[in-house]
C-alpha cells in the first residue's frame, strides 16, 4: 500500500499540516489541509508528483473536523465529482465554526470565563471558520469504529481515537502495523484535548483527557511500527512517545492541581495562572486544557467541584470532601 504523505502550508501558528494519499485504488486522501489557494495548490503539486490528479480522488477521510485537516473537503469532493467524504459521527466541525452552538457557550460559561471573553473567543474562531467549507448531512457518510476502509492491496481499520475530538480516528494497517493518526499523535506535542460538547448528551462536557488516555492506550494494543501524525515527523518509537506523553500528562496534571487555591478556582482561573501569555484563540485552548486536567483531577478523587452562581467552582478535596458533579 503506498501511504504517500503531502505537507501543506496553513495560517495556523501550528505551522503546516500532513495529510496522506493512498495511491492504490480507490484513490483516497486522508485530510485536505485548509481552504486557502496554498494549500490547494500544494495539494495539487503532492498529486502530481504522484502522477494523479484531483479527479482521480475517489475517497476524502477525515481524521477530524478542524479547519486545517478538512477545510477543502467540500472543494476536493466537488471536482473530484464522485468522490465520497468519511467523518466520525461525533465530530461536528465540518458543519459548523468550533464555537458556533450555544451549547459551546453553556460549557465555557460553567467554566468561569467572563461573557466578553466569550464573544470575543466567537468572533475569533468565526475568522478561522474562513478556513472552511461546510458539509451538509447528505454531503458525507459516518466512519464507523473497527470498519475497514478496503483497497486493492490492503485495507485500513478504522480506529475511534477520542481526547482531541469526539470524533477523532485513527486508520491503522495491520499488515505492518503502521498507523495514520492525525492529531491522536503528533511528534514533539501533546495534542490539545479541544472543550466540546458531550456528543451523546450535549448538555454535558465531554471528558476529553481520560478519553484521550484510553485512545492511547488502544493504539498502543496495535504495537505500531511507524505512526503517522496530522504535524511533524512521523513517529517510529510509539512505546517511548506514550510514556512520554504519560510523564507530561500527569506533570501537567500536577501543575493545574496545585493552581487550585484552598478558595477555590474556575477551570478560567486555573488557564490564566497556567498560561498568563495566552491571547487570540489561544485562550480557548488554555481553558480546554484546564478543564480537562480538572476534570480528570476531579475523576481520581483529588478534586472536588460544585456549582456556585451557574459556574464550576474546584477545591481541593479535605477530609471527606464534597460530592462531585458528573
Amino acid at each position: 500500500m503506498r501511504i504517500i504523505p503531502v505537507s501543506l502550508p496553513t495560517p495556523f501558528y501550528i505551522g503546516p499540516v500532513n495529510v496522506y494519499l493512498i495511491a492504490e485504488d480507490p484513490v483516497t486522501l486522508i485530510d485536505t489541509g485548509p481552504k486557502t489557494k496554498e494549500a490547494r495548490e500544494a495539494l495539487r503539486e503532492g498529486l502530481r508528483r504522484a502522477r494523479l490528479r484531483v479527479s482521480d480522488i475517489r475517497r476524502i477521510v477525515l481524521t477530524h473536523a478542524h479547519e486545517d485537516h478538512c477545510g477543502l473537503a467540500k472543494q476536493v469532493r466537488d471536482e473530484a465529482k464522485d468522490a465520497e467524504v468519511f467523518v466520525h459521527g461525533w465530530e461536528t466541525g465540518h458543519r459548523a465554526g468550533r464555537l458556533a452552538y450555544e451549547e459551546h457557550r453553556a460549557l465555557l460559561v460553567r467554566a468561569g470565563v467572563p461573557s466578553e471573553e466569550i464573544d470575543e473567543m466567537r468572533k475569533l474562531y468565526e475568522h478561522v471558520r474562513e478556513f472552511a467549507d461546510a458539509l451538509a448531512d447528505d454531503e458525507h457518510s459516518e466512519l464507523k469504529d473497527d470498519a475497514e476502509l478496503e483497497f486493492a492491496t490492503g485495507a485500513l481499520r478504522v480506529v475511534h481515537t477520542p481526547g482531541h475530538t469526539p470524533g477523532s480516528c485513527s486508520f491503522v494497517r495491520e499488515a505492518d502495523r503502521t498507523v495514520i493518526a492525525g492529531d491522536c499523535v503528533l511528534k514533539r506535542v501533546t495534542p490539545n484535548p479541544v472543550l466540546s460538547p458531550d456528543p451523546v448528551d450535549p448538555t454535558r462536557r465531554f471528558r476529553s483527557l481520560a478519553e484521550y488516555l484510553v485512545s492511547l492506550a488502544r493504539l498502543r494494543t496495535f504495537s505500531p511500527t511507524l505512526v503517522h501524525g496530522g504535524h511533524g515527523d512521523a513517529v517510529d518509537d510509539y512505546e517511548e512517545l506514550f510514556n512520554r506523553y504519560l510523564r507530561a500528562i500527569r506533570e501537567r496534571q500536577t501543575a493545574v492541581v496545585s493552581l487550585v487555591p484552598k478558595a477555590g478556582a474556575t477551570a478560567w482561573d486555573v488557564s490564566r495562572e497556567l498560561f498568563p501569555g495566552a491571547d487570540d484563540v489561544h485562550r480557548f485552548l488554555a481553558v480546554s486544557e484546564a478543564v480537562a486536567h480538572l476534570d480528570l483531577a476531579q475523576s481520581e478523587g483529588k478534586l472536588a467541584v460544585e456549582l456556585s452562581d451557574g459556574r464550576e467552582v474546584y477545591r481541593k478535596l479535605t477530609g471527606a470532601g464534597m460530592n462531585a458533579r458528573a
